[in-house]
């Protein structure tokens, strides 16, 4: 059986969909830079610092529990079974195109899972959170963000946020793509290949070399790639 392990590879490096890009309740996550073959991986920043956090320790039973809770009624438990999900079906989407009898797909994809599960349990992504949120929220924070996400505003905040995310982050590609192809055009007297790179103005015929009309960047150049889900945004 052959497949493109670099292709596999970069395929689980973009699993950075919501799943991925969940936090804890106004907390902030950055997503680590992947190194790259050929490209120098740079210094680790100074321990204790933003980039490097300090090693974090295991909270008392009593704010364990705590946090366990907020976790449940803010859906924030379930990132484990997401990551897992999500770089599953990367795996599927990947080996479909390398395997072709469905039935030796499936029985691949059922060995996967089962050494996957076992290697990585989603259970341990939560128990990994744990340590995380001791370390930015005191007993009494938990508390209060308990407090609020079991009151009727918090639920509906749970259940409606990750929308809200969603069409904030595509009102706001539209509206940057739009000042890009402006941006561009305006710079065509001087740079004139960006006659043939760029979209047609609405109206005007296209010219060679432009993309498909629709208003997008061409391909290589367009930040169509939904950004993070906000702090907070609890797993869908």
């Amino acid at each position: 059986m052959r497949f493109s392990i670099t292709i596999l590879a970069a395929a689980l490096v973009c699993v950075s969909g919501p799943a991925l890009a969940q936090t804890a309740p106004g907390a902030q996550q950055k997503t680590p830079a992947q190194r790259q073959p050929g490209i120098a991986t740079p210094a680790a920043p100074p321990a204790g610092s933003e980039e490097n956090p300090p090693a974090l320790e295991k909270p008392d039973p009593a704010k364990e529990a705590a946090i366990r809770h907020l976790m449940e009624i803010t859906q924030t438990s379930k990132l484990g079974d997401n990551i897992t999900n999500a770089i599953t079906q990367q795996v599927r989407a990947v080996m479909s195109r390398n395997i072709q009898q469905p039935e030796e797909l499936q029985k691949f994809m059922d060995d996967f899972t089962k050494k996957f599960t076992e290697v990585a349990p989603p259970s341990a992504v939560t128990d990994a959170e744990i340590p995380i949120y001791s370390h930015y929220f005191s007993m009494e924070d938990i508390q209060g963000l308990i407090k609020f996400y079991e009151s009727p505003l918090g639920q509906r905040v749970v259940k409606t946020l990750p929308e809200v995310v969603q069409n904030t982050q595509q009102t706001g590609v539209q509206m940057d793509q739009k000042a890009a192809l402006e941006v561009l055009r305006s710079m065509s007297t001087e740079y004139p290949q960006l006659k043939q790179m760029l979209p047609p103005e609405p109206g005007a015929a296209p010219g060679p070399g432009a993309v498909a009309p629709g208003g997008g960047m061409p391909p290589q150049s367009a930040p169509g790639a939904p950004a993070p889900p906000a702090p907070g945004t609890p797993p869908r």
